[in-house]
Parts: structure tokens; sequence; C-alpha cells
């Protein structure tokens, strides 16, 4: 297992990760299997989704505070419920396959590490699945 931290700079925000991930596969040695990718905190996410066009995260931060607007009528007094509930809607871990030492990603995929509640300092883990 691996892992690293990734610097958020606004509330809410994607970070592309890929080479981070990427990294932390060579770093465990695995050479075919999958990666397990999690993240351990209740409003953050993480997602594979197109990296090439930048509109794309933006396009799906806005439709997430459209769905699920901050300051809107809810129960919990923290103030970022709406931050919980994008969590939820997105994911907290991905799994990736492992082939040849490689992550096996789409020609237009990246990994997005999602914050709903930055800026913050947050762990990402990277844990081996190992193949036959």
């Amino acid at each position: 297992m691996r892992q690293f931290e990734v610097n958020t700079q606004r509330r809410i925000c994607t970070v592309d990760i890929t080479h981070q991930v990427r990294q932390a596969v060579r770093d465990i040695g695995l050479e075919s299997g999958a990666v397990l990718v999690y993240v351990p905190h209740t409003t953050a996410a993480v997602t594979i989704n197109e990296g090439a066009d930048p509109a794309v995260q933006e396009d799906i931060l806005a439709k997430l505070t459209e769905l699920v607007p901050h300051g809107a009528k809810y129960n919990h007094l923290e103030g970022n419920a709406d931050a919980h509930i994008k969590s939820t809607l997105v994911g907290v871990s991905i799994v990736i396959p492992v082939e040849a030492g490689n992550l096996h990603l789409g020609t237009w995929q990246k990994v997005f590490f999602c914050d709903f509640d930055g800026p913050r300092t947050r762990k990402v883990f990277v844990v081996a699945l190992p193949g036959k």
C-alpha cells in the first residue's frame, strides 16, 4: 500500500492525480492485477473521467453544485452537508486494472481527486490487488 497527499486550493475542485497513482503502482512493484484507490474522507471522492478537456471537470462540478447546492436547508449543522452528499454520489474508491506494471486506462481517462469541502490537505491510499 502507498499513500500520498493532495493539497486543494478551492472549496470545490478536482485534481488530476493520475501521475501519483502511476508512481504508487511503480513503487509497489505491481505488474499484474489492479489497484484500489481510496479516499478516507467523508467530504471528498475519487473518480475516473476525461482528462483532455478541462471543461469536462468544470461541467461535472457545476452539475453537482446545481443538484446539491451549498447552503441549502440541511439538517447537518456543520455547514458542509452538500459536501457529504457529493462525496456519496461520486464515491470514495475506484479500482483500476494494472497490466505490465501500467494503469489500464482509456485514451482520454485520468484519475481525479474531488474535494467538496476544501481547501484542505487530503490523503489518498493506493492498495495493490495482485492478479495471478
